[in-house]
This record gives structure tokens, sequence and C-alpha cells, in this order.
């Protein structure tokens, strides 16, 4: 970070031509930042903190270039503070107490406040994020943390505790768009000064596959406008950046992942198909195999499905996950891909029925609370029922297959207790007429 929000009284310069687009357009005020009016907008919680000056610590978390690091410079111009910056993955204890002291040294001679910025502040261990506790208790610095993972998971419960957590979102398009438009008409920050033109198409596909990261998009924009990879219009060597350019310009999208992606994605796979919307489960399976996803671990997740959320309405789900389990070791990527659409398919279009799953539970929760069940004397064992010394009649078993339709009635667990109610969704309806005919027959005990 440049010295533009080192003392309160810096104001903006002309940025550096060698500074990369992505840097010199950086936002100078709250309303420049985009697409974070959730947060941002009039009235919300964390403007009316900064133009009040009434923050001590903060944490960003979102995906890369929503501005995190732009909003913390933001802030302390707004606020006329010192800014200093850190990064967690190459930073030290000996460099935050360095940083600490100048920000002490600062406030008791000068009365200045100082904003100190960690950048991914989840890489830091332990003993690292809990040498600023002291600090932000007695106020010797403000803390701004970034990070593009959830800090309630990945950040010590204590920094967490003294900071108030503000998400950023993904930036929508029509703002990328317009940062993208200005950026090229601007002669001092961005690429006015130069005789380039775009053609609509060409923004715009910028603008949709940044998919939300101002960064990339002004990144691939700068990559378009060199005349080497631009299209040269007439001899004064005027550039335009065409869809064609745009599209050499940034390539495969890259979809943003990571932790919160792998876990998120996943669950909106599973809960698409329990809500029964094949639509929605391949766009997720799309963008999981799309992102790298380990393809074993999205096959696994469709044999647990097949359980839980479809069970004996279709028996058969289970088998078409675990052939598409089978398959997908056999003939491997990208091919393996088939298989798991089909099974996806398959289980999203099934009747569901969760019946025998929430059985279990039923029967695990009277295991754990309630009294253990002794097992009734006619189904123990012969030498268990020889220690009772009652007469092998009254504990004689009675065995099912020596009877008509391969069933005879009788008791298997004492007290007369059910946990499984079968549902009417598919061949599940079939088997609630069976079974309530059984258990319509078993005698009372």
């Amino acid at each position: 970070m440049s010295d533009l929000f080192s003392t309160p009284a810096a104001k903006s310069e002309k940025p550096a031509v060698s500074e990369p687009l992505a840097a010199r357009m950086r936002p100078r005020t709250l309303d420049e930042v985009l697409g974070q009016d959730h947060i941002l907008g009039e009235g919300k919680l964390l403007r009316r903190a900064i133009e009040a000056d009434r923050f001590a610590s903060l944490i960003f978390y979102g995906p890369p270039g929503t501005g995190k690091t732009s909003l913390a410079g933001v802030i302390a111009k707004t606020t006329g503070s010192r800014f200093e910056t850190l990064n967690g993955v190459e930073s030290n204890v000996a460099e935050i107490r360095e940083k600490i002291a100048q920000a002490k040294m600062n406030r008791d001679l000068r009365g200045e406040t100082t904003i100190l910025f960690i950048d991914e502040i989840h890489r830091f261990n332990k003993a690292q994020q809990d040498t600023l506790l002291p600090h932000l208790e007695r106020g010797t610095v403000r803390f701004i943390g970034a990070t593009t993972h959830n800090p309630y998971f990945y950040v010590n419960s204590p920094l967490v505790s003294r900071s108030q957590i503000f998400q950023l979102e993904a930036v929508d398009e029509t703002s990328i768009r317009k940062l993208l438009e200005n950026a090229l008409a601007d002669d001092e920050r961005g690429l006015g000064s130069r005789n380039i033109t775009a053609d609509p198409e060409a923004i715009d596909h910028l603008a949709k596959l940044s998919d939300g990261d101002v960064r990339k998009a002004l990144t691939a924009l700068e990559l378009a406008s060199l005349p080497q990879t631009s299209e040269i219009q007439n001899q004064q060597s005027s550039i335009h950046i065409s869809l064609a350019v745009a599209e050499e310009s940034i390539q495969r999208k890259a979809v943003h992942y990571g932790d919160e992606g792998h876990y998120d994605t996943i669950s909106a796979f599973i809960k698409s198909i329990r809500g029964s919307d094949p639509d929605a489960a391949l766009y997720w399976l799309a963008k999981m195999l799309h992102a790298g996803e380990d393809p074993r671990f999205i096959s696994r997740r469709l044999v647990i499905a097949a359980s839980e959320d479809i069970g004996l309405a279709d028996s058969g789900a289970l088998r078409v996950a675990l052939d598409a389990h089978h398959a997908l070791e056999f003939v491997g990527m990208p091919e393996g891909r088939i298989p798991l659409a089909h099974a996806t398919v398959y289980l999203a279009t099934s009747p569901k029925s969760n019946t025998a799953y929430a059985a279990l539970g039923a029967a695990i929760s009277d295991v754990e609370t309630g009294r253990t069940l002794a097992v009734p004397e006619h189904l123990r064992t012969p030498t268990s029922k020889k220690l009772t010394g009652k007469p092998e009649e009254a504990m004689r078993y009675l065995y099912s297959h020596d009877y008509e339709g391969h069933y005879v009635p009788q008791s298997y667990l004492p007290e007369g207790r059910t946990y499984y109610h079968p549902g009417e969704q598919g061949m599940e309806k079939r088997i609630k007429e069976r079974l309530e005919f059984w258990r319509n027959s078993i005698p009372k005990t």
C-alpha cells in the first residue's frame, strides 16, 4: 500500500502510471465503493459508524476482488487516520509489535489514530492473533482484518468477539460494467488519455466473466488495451477492444470456490435433489465440476442422499447412486461426469421419503435416553432360554417360514413401540399397506 493514507492530512494524489489499473481505480470515497449497498448504503450501520468515526475493530470477509482492502483504505481516509498494513502470509509477531509501537508513538506525540489493516487475517496463527488483543482493548490501534474465509470458523474467537463482522458480496455485473466504462474515460486514473474504444459486447463479456471480481475485470481490461493484444484501427494507433479481444483477455471463467464454496455448493446440490429440482441440482453439479471438486466426494454424497432423502419411496435410487459411483471409478474423468449427471437427475426426480432414516433417529434417541429394553425371552438364543428355568413352550419362537404367507403374528419388541411410519410416496405406499396389516395382527402385550 502506498502512503496515500499515511497521515490525516493526506490528499488524493495522481496515481503512478506504473501502477496496475486495478490499483489506480481504487475507490476514494464511500460512494465510489461498488456493490456493497447492503452495508454501505445510506443509513446502514457500517456507513453511520464510519461517518461518525465511531468504530473500533472490523473484519471484512468475502470473495476476492470485492473491495475489502479498498474499503479499509477509504475508511482511513474518511476518518483521517494513518493507514498501516500487514499481510497474514508474510508478517510475523515482531512486525505486529513494531506497527503497534509506531501507532502508540503517533497517538502520544501527535494525537493521531492508526488503522492497522491485516489482509488474510485467517493466515495468522493463534499466537499472532492474540498479540493484537491487549492493544485493541486499550485502543492503541483500530484493527481492520480482511479474509476470504468465514471468520467465525477461521479467526480466533477472542478476536471475533472484539470485532464487528461485515460480509462483502460479489459485485454485480451492472456495477462492474459501469466501472469499466469509467476506467476507459478517466484521464487521470484510467485509460482516458489513450485513444481506446471498446464494443459494448466486449465490456459486457468482461463484466460477466469477472464473476463479481472487480480486480479481475480491470486487469482483463488493461490487458485488452495493450497494443500487442488489441486490434489497431488506423495509423493513429487507436486501440479497439472487440469481443474477440475481450474473450482472449479474460479467457476461462474462474469460479470462486474455496472452503466456503465447497460446503455451501454441496449443500445447495443436496437440497436441490431433496427439493426435486433437477435443473438446480445440475447447475450446482456443473459448478462443482468446473471448480475442480473431487468427483468422488460428489458421488459419495449422492449415495447418502439416495437413502436419506429418497429411501423406500424408490429403493432403486440407492442402486443408481452406487452404480454411478462405481462407473466414475471405472471410467474416470471427464467421462465420469455422465453417470454423475444420470444419478443426479434420477435422484432429483424420484419420489422422496426420509421415514427409514427418521425411524432410526427415534430408535437411537430411545436407546440413548430411555430405559434399556431386555430381549424378549422367545427371541433369545437357546442357551439363554435354558438359563431362565421357564417351560420351553412359554418361550417358543415361531418360525415365520413355517406359516402361510411366511408370516405369523408375534411380538418382537416389548411395550409395543413403533418407530417406522411409512409415507404415501412411491413404493412406500404399498409398504404402508402391508405393514399396517402385519401390525394389526400382532397380539398386544
